[in-house]
């Protein structure tokens, strides 16, 4: 049902956020609002919303900014609700990550008519990906940036593989977050020291059964993190 969806809207333009946030309670949605990009990408790590609508042209980071930063940490489906609907932005949308794109001014029915067709989209193929595995104990591919665990199948983000990639690279060895850190991210260090463990807290949902007793994404208290392979088949 759609109550049971959420939505992150993003525009600088408080007179929009008002529109959509009656628009979409209206039609049963749940809406979480935000006026910049950082509140947006806080909003979607917290929140965890189902789809987001997303406005280019905001001071700070624009739209195309926080679409990049935010396939780096999940791929939850993400429409282009903007002013600026040339073909060159329209691209560039897409390119960054969109999964649809819808010009200013707009008919509702027609924004609402591609967000439900858009979660359509995204959950069939979560439910594909649950029945996807086979007899497969734990299969990394690089190309679909999947990993098939047992019966499931999760899809990773960019940083995700990354770090998947490298704990399967030695199944039982503790990596240290300096080397996960180091393996991810290179020369390029972020400022958030505790990145790492929040990588580790989002996969450990993707992957884990109870992420608050994992059975495979393991760590050892003042040493690291390592991938248990004992209780795959």
């Amino acid at each position: 049902m759609d109550r049971a969806y959420r939505i992150l809207v993003v525009d600088d333009d408080p007179d929009m956020l008002d529109f959509l946030r009656v628009l979409l309670n209206r039609e049963g949605f749940e809406v979480i609002e935000a006026l910049d990009g950082a509140s947006a990408l806080r909003a979607a790590y917290n929140r965890q919303p189902d789809a987001i609508l997303l406005d280019i042209m905001m001071a700070g980071l624009d739209g195309f900014d926080v679409c990049n930063r935010l396939r780096e940490m999940t791929d939850v489906p993400i429409i282009f609700v903007t002013a600026k609907g040339d073909t060159e932005n329209l691209v560039r949308a897409l390119t960054a990550g969109g999964d649809d794109y819808i010009a200013k001014p707009f008919q509702p029915a027609e924004l609402l008519s591609r967000l439900r067709a858009t979660l359509r989209r995204a959950g069939k193929k979560a439910e594909t990906t649950e029945q996807a595995g086979g007899d497969r104990a734990a299969e990394l591919d690089d190309d679909r940036r999947e990993l098939v665990l047992e019966h499931r199948t999760v899809y990773l983000t960019p940083k995700e593989l990354q770090v998947v990639h490298l704990l399967l690279s030695e199944p039982g060895k503790v990596f240290s977050t300096e080397a996960i850190t180091a393996h991810v991210w290179g020369d390029d260090q972020p400022s958030n020291p505790n990145l790492v463990k929040q990588y580790m807290c989002r996969l450990r949902r993707k992957i884990e059964v109870d992420p608050r007793s994992p059975r495979y994404l393991r760590n050892v208290r003042g040493e690291g993190y390592y991938f248990d392979t004992r209780e795959l088949t």
